[in-house]
């Protein structure tokens, strides 16, 4: 395993744009185009980039989705999407055109017996998004705060068979503030599988803590708001955790 990193585009309206804490009150928009973004990225070196439909999580249904298949079919990286996922429908959409990753995150919470089916009929290319608050999974677009454990779901899709986990601490999102390591680390281990950190990363130091990590099962990082505000470029960050 080697520690990943995944470039982060939001979507919203067609454009590229970074919520603080989820709150689609407070946007910032970074870009007019999301593939000349992933364009920029790939180029940059990155091996995956990490694309959110952020239109498609509050609203229920895919609406982004024709920017992240021209990123998938015309760009040598590998795409992972999240946002809007909701049905089979959507998850072969993505997959039958080029996607190698498709998150599942409120329906995950919603209706776990179909999480686990798709978990189990598409194995690794399924991965589950849990985005928490005080430790408690949070969906639809962080709008709604569940009873329900981000480490308990965890053990129950790794069991059903889950690979990978995107974990993000919702207090730590577009901050700045550095990644909640320790949750992401009890993850891991609570699951005994790949876990992706994401929300938080603020400098190259970040990333080095986290992939201090490696061994536990934390496998990556996702990084939107430290590049687009210059903190440090992709090149700098694959640099960093390829020492």
């Amino acid at each position: 395993m080697s520690f990943t990193i995944y470039p982060a585009i939001d979507m919203r309206a067609g454009k590229c744009v970074r919520l603080l804490q989820g709150d689609y009150e407070k946007e910032t928009i970074y870009g007019d185009s999301p593939f000349d973004m992933a364009k920029s990225f790939a180029e940059a070196g990155a091996e995956w980039i990490h694309m959110v439909d952020l239109d498609g999580a509050k609203d229920g249904k895919r609406v982004n989705d024709s920017f992240v298949i021209k990123a998938a079919q015309e760009l040598g990286a590998k795409v992972q999407i999240g946002g809007g996922i909701r049905t089979e429908e959507d998850i072969a959409h993505y997959l039958d055109n080029g996607v190698s990753r498709v998150i599942i995150g409120s329906i995950a919470v919603s209706d776990p017996e179909f999480a686990e089916e798709m978990i189990r009929k598409y194995g690794d290319k399924i991965a589950v998004g849990l985005d928490a608050k005080d430790g408690y999974v949070a969906t639809h677009g962080w709008l709604n705060t569940s009873e329900v454990k981000a480490v308990e779901l965890g053990k129950r899709f790794a069991e059903a068979g889950a690979e990978t986990f995107i974990f993000t601490d919702i207090a730590t999102d577009g901050m700045l503030s550095g990644p909640n390591a320790e949750a992401v680390r009890e993850l891991a281990a609570a699951t005994g599988k790949s876990v992706i950190a994401s929300g938080g990363v603020s400098s190259l130091a970040d990333l080095a803590a986290l992939k201090e990590n490696e061994a536990e099962g934390v496998s990556g990082a996702i990084v939107g708001k430290a590049i687009y505000e210059g903190r440090f470029t992709v090149e700098q960050a694959l640099k960093e955790v390829t020492r």
